[in-house]
């Protein structure tokens, strides 16, 4: 028998297209809200409050799915799970296009986020069994590169969209989601599946536990951090004074991941099969590698979170010169890419991550220094691109990290766990850093007001004014004479803010830096033995 593989069928590669089209749709709805936001805040007058759900819902559903979404691939074949995730993609994207309010469109944004949750990891199993040998390698840098473009395309497209109505950054999803389907039922075989059951209790336990954590962070400006002396509503249930109920959802939610994580240690210990195979934390590199997964990725993407409100509400821009501005994050980070795959043989990983991490702490660390009421566009656009060239580099390898000591038999429980661990601090960042830009916003504006000689309720009042609006109301304040000194002190808080925000995400980047050096170099098998899971074919 030959031991050279066989080459890869034409249709093969129209079969990795197609799934990599898949995963580069999932990436765009990760970047258009941060375009498109201040047109939706217009539009459905949803407040800030509202406008952080409406950035957060997508992220939430997202990384608390995926490990159930993991299993279901195994369980139902990934060629399965792929579509269905597709299809559900498609028709929340229509639900939220049409969406007249905002509680219904971030309703949409939640549901968006279990079809991508059910398409990303199902993606990189259909590649994985596609190919074999050097050109699975190649089929990789397809899949990664395709997302990479569209990475870097998706602002400007919707910006462009937008222009027209921010509906279109949602309706253009639907065609797309067709085209793919039928190409990866044309041209992807059936998939395998295994037998076993879902733990349907921690799934239950971890999205509750991480929906409750963002909720908290969230909602604590709102409600009080710790405890309250008056008398609240919230949720239609009156709470009177004593501990906040953000104190409540902090408890709740680290009860629920504690016995989330119980369960899936006692599941692993009966042999059974957990959504998370915590004995794999028993391996130095893999533990410490998500710590700092984690730490990046609360640094990287809450500040990106708020860049267009402040691009849009303070500076003026369009939807289109947002998006364009924003676009040098992808271009950089594209370049990087690029230049990384390069280097891979003479740099280590752990090398290239530390090299990512200080130029994107160097960028953000820019871009606090620059910003202003009167920041000029190319400023702005090379400290972006500074800080996308850092992520490249940084997220192109921390992958390599986490899995260097990983058995290859459990390859595919560390993905999917160092998945979810981006997508947490992902989703934890962008409730982090946009909790205090608006905090900073309001108090901004009532302090200058005040130091202006506007009396303290009136200052406080259009503070929260400003903040409830997520600034969409400063250029009418602007248009009016009367109001055109809060118009500025709210430019001049926005721009406070964005700085702040920028200095935190870079010491965050600093400190996952400072962490890579208490990630081990070498080999280390530490995870568990386990029989290989029994396969059996079945329907797509």
């Amino acid at each position: 028998m030959s031991g050279v593989a066989p080459s890869p069928s034409p249709r093969q590669w129209w079969g990795v297209i197609a799934v990599s089209l898949g995963v580069a749709l999932i990436v765009v709805d990760f970047t258009i809200v941060n375009v498109i936001l201040a047109p939706v805040v217009e539009d459905l007058a949803i407040g800030s409050a509202g406008a952080q759900w409406f950035q957060e819902s997508y992220a939430i559903a997202f990384a608390a799915l995926l490990l159930l979404a993991g299993r279901l691939s195994d369980l139902h074949g990934a060629r399965r799970v792929f579509l269905i995730g597709l299809a559900v993609f498609g028709a929340t994207s229509l639900l939220a296009a049409a969406a007249p309010d905002g509680g219904l469109l971030i309703a949409a944004r939640f549901l968006q986020g279990v079809g991508g949750a059910m398409v990303l990891p199902t993606s990189l199993a259909l590649v994985n069994a596609a190919f074999t040998g050097t050109a699975r390698a190649r089929a990789f840098a397809v899949w990664g590169s395709t997302i990479g473009a569209a990475a870097a395309a998706g602002p400007l497209l919707s910006g462009w969209l937008a222009d027209f109505s921010w509906r279109w950054a949602f309706g253009v999803n639907i065609p797309l989601v067709a085209l793919i389907m039928a190409g990866t039922l044309l041209h992807l075989p059936t998939s395998p599946r295994t037998r076993g059951r879902v733990d349907v209790r921690g799934a239950l336990l971890s999205a509750a536990g991480l929906g409750l954590l963002a909720v908290a962070l969230i909602e604590g400006r709102t409600y009080g951090w710790l405890f309250t002396t008056e008398p609240l509503t919230v949720g239609g249930l009156s709470w009177s004074g004593g501990p906040s109920p953000v104190l409540v959802a902090f408890a709740v939610a680290a009860s629920a991941l504690f016995a989330f994580w119980r369960r899936q240690a006692a599941l692993g210990r009966a042999g059974e099969e957990p959504l998370m195979d915590v004995r794999l934390f028993a391996i130095p590199s893999f533990r410490n590698g998500n710590i700092v997964t984690v730490v990046v990725g609360l640094g990287e993407f809450g500040i990106i979170a708020v860049l267009p409100l402040w691009l849009q509400f303070a500076l003026g821009y369009s939807a289109f010169q947002a998006g364009l501005a924003l676009a040098a994050v992808a271009v950089g980070s594209f370049f990087a890419s690029g230049v990384s795959f390069s280097m891979a043989a003479s740099v280590p990983a752990a090398v290239q991550v530390r090299i990512g991490l200080l130029v994107e702490a160097a960028g953000l660390a820019a871009l606090g220094l620059i910003a202003a009421t009167d920041s000029s566009w190319w400023l702005i656009a090379v400290a972006l691109f500074g800080y996308g060239v850092g992520v490249g580099f940084a997220t192109a390898h921390v992958t390599s990290i986490v899995l260097a000591d990983v058995p290859a038999r459990s390859a595919g429980q560390g993905s999917g766990i160092q998945s979810a661990a981006r997508e947490l601090g992902s989703a934890l960042g962008i409730a982090l850093l946009t909790t205090l830009f608006f905090s900073t916003l309001t108090s901004g504006v009532r302090d200058r007001l005040a130091d202006a000689g506007l009396p303290a309720a009136e200052a406080g009042r259009l503070g929260q004014v400003v903040t409830e609006s997520a600034g969409s109301v400063i250029p009418a304040l602007a248009a009016d004479p009367r109001t055109a000194t809060a118009a500025d002190a709210a430019r001049e808080a926005m721009a406070a803010g964005v700085a702040l925000a920028g200095y935190v995400c870079a010491g965050l980047l600093v400190l996952a830096l400072v962490a890579t050096w208490c990630v081990p170099s070498g080999t280390e098998t530490a995870a568990p033995e386990r029989e290989p899971a029994r396969r059996e074919p079945g329907p797509p």
